[in-house]
């Protein structure tokens, strides 16, 4: 994946002949890929509390939701300063030039964790942003016409039923978006576009346009206007926000730059968001890393914030060709300093993607075979979409007027988000649950190739997860998903020898439990044939749904069907988990129930 952005070659349109390269998802740049409340933090780029110097690097501070500015005063006497806090989520962006202030900050009481979040200096343009440049704009004579990844997900035949509302927010998390390209200026929203860069929300008139082109390629392809010119996007009904998370030269998403961005996500009313990048510097972070786990809790906490409050998130799978089910190394990491190779494991994420909660999408070539460089994962993709490979590419928006191609899966996950977006449209009551249960269930199931990578079944499987999607079939009704849809993202340890529970509160479902109650299960674990896993029903009644099977497989990620008809539905269900041997641990990532 991209540590900027998810693309790999870009064919501009005009001038002809011209072709710029673009880093591919491993790689540190764009390719990869107004009123904040007090939640989000700071609004305007104002003077930062310390000047810049030489050595500054950034720290997330984590402290419980709330409890920011009661440890805000020993950021500065451990040789700190606060760039930015929100404190919804109990998140501070520290900023200091002392080689022991994450040490000096883990011994504060109220602090629960410190990392920093880059190996590099954080740049002097942190203190007094520049803005990007407002590219001259070139008139366009090409037409709408066909493309081979609408068609390829029936967008053209959703359109009959709908174009999107205008009242659904799409926010584009990226490089930037060009407001005045005419294919998208109609459905721009400047009023809800900020830059995020740094950290801090920067409102500034332009603050969120484009520092490459990833950006804008990727929000054409949302919602591009069905104008007549050029391209037309998924949803070209809907409307387009742009937070710029890149930042300038680098084009770089630092931890800070992601959490600042779901907040404001969250805070402005994005029904859904799309995310083609990694958080960098680190392609994969690892929980057994101090700073590495405190940018894992630090997005994590605002991704939960943002979904909270109504969004969704989508996000590209990456571009490496990865198993991200089996992960073994990473040698791409850091990108912002002198990349290493080192042994991680499945513990180890790649986020935002790998996110509870969060929509990973897997790209396909023209046709719907899995892309060459796609990465893969069972259990981990969730859906696929056009992403383009060899010479066949995702023809898109570009800054300054223009038109090109690009391939990636940040050229997938737009396809996705565009989707979702359609389908908030026609139920706009929808949570984000339902949406992303929604996203699943109009996909078209797509067996494995002959190929041993691919894990799974038809109708799920580590190449394409739940299918291709299918615009048609996710607007054909308003129909929403079977039953009523509730669910628990906390992570929940699993010690050895030890049983754990995670609970969920069922309220508003009529009489008992179906005999179809669908229990879906997250377990991230080695060896799970050390699990036993039931359900425990609210008066105690207890289902089994997994005994000590599969010996050394890791992970269950299944939905268990279990007869509960004889259980009143509301009330607190469990999911009970059961270690019942030494050596391997792991948590329960996340489970549901629907009814």
């Amino acid at each position: 994946m991209a540590a900027a952005a998810l693309g790999t070659t870009v064919a501009l349109a005009a001038p002809a002949g011209f072709a710029q390269a673009a880093p591919t998802d491993t790689e540190p740049v764009a390719a990869r890929s107004a009123g904040a409340t007090q939640s989000t933090g700071t609004t305007a780029p104002a003077a930062a509390p310390a000047a810049w110097a030489a050595g500054t690097r950034a720290y997330l501070v984590i402290t419980a939701p709330g409890g920011t500015s009661a440890v805000s005063g020993a950021v500065t006497s451990n040789g700190g300063s606060v760039f930015a806090a929100y404190d919804a989520i109990g998140v501070i962006v520290a900023h200091s030039t002392s080689a022991s202030f994450a040490s000096a900050m883990r011994t504060v009481g109220g602090v629960q964790q410190v990392g920093a979040t880059r190996t590099s200096d954080v740049p002097a343009d942190a203190y007094n942003p520049a803005l990007p440049a407002n590219p001259s704009q070139s008139a366009t004579t090409l037409t709408e016409s066909n493309r081979w990844d609408m068609t390829q997900i029936k967008a053209e035949q959703a359109w009959a039923v709908t174009t999107g509302s205008a009242t659904v927010k799409v926010g584009v998390l990226d490089t930037g978006v060009d407001d005045q390209h005419q294919d998208i200026a109609p459905n721009f929203n400047a009023a809800d576009s900020a830059s995020c860069a740094y950290g801090k929300a920067d409102t500034r008139t332009g603050a969120w346009r484009d520092v490459g082109t990833h950006g804008t390629h990727v929000a054409g392809t949302i919602a591009a206007a069905k104008n007549g010119k050029g391209v037309i996007g998924v949803a070209p009904g809907v409307k387009i926000s742009s937070v710029r998370i890149a930042e300038p030269t680098s084009s770089l998403f630092f931890a800070e730059n992601t959490i600042c961005g779901f907040m404001w996500a969250g805070d402005h009313g994005f029904k859904v968001t799309n995310n083609s990048y990694y958080t960098d510097p680190w392609q994969f972070n690892c929980p057994d890393n101090l700073d590495q786990a405190a940018i894992i809790e630090g997005v994590r906490r605002a991704q939960v914030y943002a979904e909270g409050k109504g969004s969704l998130q989508v996000a590209a799978a990456g571009n490496s060709n990865y198993d991200l089910a089996n992960k073994t190394t990473d040698s791409e990491s850091p990108n912002d300093s002198t990349p290493v190779t080192r042994t991680i494991t499945n513990a180890c994420l790649d986020i935002p993607t790998e996110l509870p909660g969060v929509v990973t999408v897997a790209s396909q070539a023209s046709g719907g075979a899995k892309a060459s460089y796609s990465n893969f994962g069972n259990g981990v993709i969730d859906v696929a979409a056009p992403g383009g490979d060899g010479s066949t590419q995702v023809y898109s928006t570009l800054p300054g007027g223009k038109y090109g191609n690009m391939s990636g899966t940040s050229m997938a996950s737009p396809h996705v988000a565009g989707v979702a977006a359609l389908i908030a449209s026609t139920n706009p009551t929808f949570t984000p649950a339902q949406i992303r249960d929604q996203l699943g269930a109009q996909a078209t199931d797509r067996a494995c190739p002959s190929d041993t990578r691919c894990k799974g079944t038809t109708t799920k499987n580590g190449f394409f997860g739940e299918g291709a999607v299918d615009a048609l079939k996710a607007v054909g009704g308003t129909t929403p998903p079977p039953g009523k849809y509730f669910e628990n993202l906390a992570d929940v340890t699993i010690v050895d020898n030890g049983t754990v529970e995670s609970p969920i509160t069922v309220s508003g479902v009529t009489g008992n439990a179906p005999a179809t109650l669908k229990a879906g299960v997250d377990i991230k674990h080695t060896y799970i044939g050390d699990l036993k896993v039931d359900l425990v029903a609210p008066d105690g009644t207890v289902y089994t749904v997994h005994n000590r099977t599969g010996s050394g497989t890791d992970n269950i990620v299944q939905t268990f069907t279990v007869n509960a008809s004889a259980e009143v539905a509301n009330g607190v269900w469990k999911l009970r988990v059961n270690d019942n041997a030494s050596q391997d641990t792991g948590k329960i990532d996340a489970w549901n129930l629907t009814f």
